[in-house]
């Protein structure tokens, strides 16, 4: 038989989907990968229970339904504070995962470089080696993941085509500052490259930190994609809408990728979905002091287990230390947590380019009563760590 493509060979699943099934094996509580243990807003599930008896069950618009459109526009204009066509400037996609996709294969050609941050989501890699482009690494450094100008810029001037931007960082909770994104926007009109933007948490910052738009600089919305999705706003990760937002001549060949990868996101949904849309203000403060609720609670309990950790900026992830351990890598450790233990979370070095195994990440998109459930399971990790090295 012919051999199959060598592309292949370059990546692995996806470590964090793996994680999931061995936690699902072992019934493990799931802090691995992040979706929610507790439903959407009741006036959107019952938007999709009205839907589904409607007559909304064919294909929408290739690029997104009129309405759905529309809705996003104005909800996105109001946060990214710029004016965005719901026309000409916006793709609704299979989620934000097919969303960078489409980024990736609409401005890179095969043996095109592009910069992705480290630690990096996992897909970032695969998109790269799927495109046909080359990924030139630079590193965020712990414990606060700052990086270094003169790091980036020798990185661009390798002739980088495009820059990946996760903001709010997974698998880091790293809020971009303002100031770090000037740096970015002026390196990027400097060598004249993409800005491709992940933000998905857009509205899971929090205080003193905030969110800025990369694509609401001055002078940078021409040159970027913002990718993001409805699935952590509105707890609908099993939905899969996400979008891309950028200039029309963009979108115009950001549509025809999307068009022959997917055809189009699920029509009935995009009608539901339309609802959360129209959210008021009140909505996302909520979500946020929802979240903010949650990770107080989780970081708490690390604390009184003796955890070493980062304090997460933004999203729901925070990245544990486990070098005092004794494991001889992540991987190990998080396979010994799921049956030792019965929690799950993701190995860190699956987020590095860099050789670094000390880290692990759990998320805290759960209930309380679940989060304290991992927490109580995890306070007998030292006496199950001494019993180990005992051995």
């Amino acid at each position: 038989m012919p051999a199959l493509n060598k592309k292949i060979n370059n990546f692995t699943d996806s470590v964090i989907r793996r994680m999931t099934r061995i936690a699902n094996q072992h019934d493990a509580i799931n802090l691995s990968q992040g979706f929610p243990d507790f439903d959407p807003p009741v006036e959107l599930k019952n938007a999709l229970q009205e839907v589904a008896g409607g007559s909304i069950h064919q294909y929408a618009v290739t690029w997104g339904a009129p309405n759905f459109r529309e809705a996003l526009a104005a909800k996105q204009s109001k946060f990214m504070g710029i004016k965005i066509d719901p026309e000409q400037e916006i793709v609704v996609t299979c989620g934000s995962t097919e969303a960078m996709m489409v980024a990736m294969l609409t401005v890179c050609n095969p043996g095109d470089k592009v910069v992705v941050f480290s630690p990096f989501y996992e897909n970032y890699t695969a998109d790269a080696i799927l495109s046909g482009a080359e990924a030139i690494y630079v590193q965020l450094q712990p414990p606060e993941f700052n990086f270094d100008p003169a790091e980036l810029e020798a990185a661009l001037k390798q002739g980088a085509k495009a820059l990946i931007l996760c903001n709010p960082s997974n698998p880091t909770g790293k809020v971009f500052s303002r100031a770090e994104l000037q740096v970015i926007a002026e390196l990027a009109a400097q060598y004249d490259i993409f800005v491709i933007t992940d933000e998905v948490y857009e509205h899971l910052v929090y205080p003193p930190y905030q969110h800025n738009y990369f694509a609401a600089l001055p002078g940078m919305f021409e040159r970027t994609i913002s990718c993001s999705s409805l699935s952590k706003t509105y707890s609908i990760t099993g939905w899969r809408l996400g979008y891309l937002i950028a200039p029309a001549n963009i979108i115009a060949a950001a549509r025809q990728v999307h068009d022959f990868l997917t055809v189009g996101a699920a029509a009935p949904l995009q009608e539901a979905a339309v609802t959360a849309l129209n959210f008021k203000d009140d909505y996302y403060q909520q979500l946020q002091q929802l979240y903010l609720k949650k990770r107080d609670f989780f970081l708490a309990g690390l604390d009184k287990l003796g955890l070493k950790y980062t304090v997460p900026q933004g999203a729901y992830y925070v990245m544990v230390d486990i070098s005092d351990f004794g494991f001889a890598n992540d991987l190990d450790f998080c396979e010994w947590l799921i049956k030792e233990i019965g929690v799950a979370a993701v190995p860190g070095s699956s987020f590095f380019k860099a050789d670094i195994n000390h880290l692990i990440r759990f998320h805290f998109a759960k209930k309380e009563a679940t989060l304290a459930a991992a927490l109580a399971r995890l306070a007998k990790l030292q006496e199950k760590l001494s019993l180990r090295n005992k051995k």
